[in-house]
């Protein structure tokens, strides 16, 4: 079964310093319809004004995975850690038992563009942990990179939760196709450009839910950046 979620039937927040679409129910957007899809809880597509960011806060029990489209993306966490996260790079941010964390634009001019996603792990309670690894766009082009994993297969980040997610880069004549298992959900984002998915067209900010499917096919694409998560049900 396929079921489309289009880029305008998503939650949107206006803040001034941030433009957040929401694809599932968060903060003031709540939809009893859209509470996530398996373990997937939140994809939040955000837009950070130059010298603005999300101050110092806190979570617990959550895998919170940043992947930035444009622009750079400051970290700060009460682990001691402290990095720029890149257009490719995928941070992993285990909260368990908690964690404070800011995310900042600390640049003069221009806005960045990132998806913040997060996933329900497999156990609470568990010690905070931080990962961020870069995936180039050669290793992306017409094909479903895996970025992040439970066991961090394939040199993907490690997250703690009964899911998957890859990447992939597509236009003109560039194609995939994944085997799915049909027991499970796969849930597919497309972040820019357009691409056909199972013969469904999807433009930037589209979602399309995959139940009981055996495999996914991508072409038709123009100028796409897509996710693909593999859940469980």
């Amino acid at each position: 079964m396929l079921t489309l979620r289009t880029s305008e039937q998503r939650g949107f927040a206006d803040h001034g310093w941030l433009q957040s679409f929401h694809s599932f129910s968060f903060a003031d957007y709540f939809d009893p319809a859209h509470m996530g899809f398996g373990p997937l809880r939140v994809i939040n597509d955000d837009v950070v004004a130059a010298g603005r960011g999300f101050g110092m806060h806190g979570h617990r029990d959550m895998e919170i995975v940043t992947y930035v489209l444009q622009g750079k993306l400051s970290h700060k966490d009460s682990l001691g850690n402290g990095a720029d996260i890149l257009p490719g790079d995928v941070q992993r941010m285990s909260a368990g038992k908690g964690i404070m964390h800011s995310e900042f634009n600390q640049g003069l001019r221009d806005p960045v563009h990132l998806l913040q996603i997060w996933i329900e792990p497999k156990d609470k309670g568990g010690a905070p942990s931080y990962e961020q690894k870069n995936f180039s766009d050669a290793d992306k082009r017409g094909r479903l990179r895996l970025v992040a994993s439970p066991d961090g297969s394939e040199g993907s980040v490690t997250i703690h939760a009964d899911a998957s997610l890859r990447v992939g880069l597509f236009d003109g004549e560039e194609r995939a196709e994944l085997a799915l298992d049909p027991a499970r959900k796969a849930y597919v984002h497309v972040a820019r450009g357009a691409i056909v998915a199972n013969g469904q067209a999807l433009k930037a900010g589209d979602a399309l839910k995959l139940e009981g499917e055996a495999s996914l096919t991508l072409q038709g694409g123009e100028q796409a950046e897509v996710l693909v998560f593999d859940l469980a049900a």
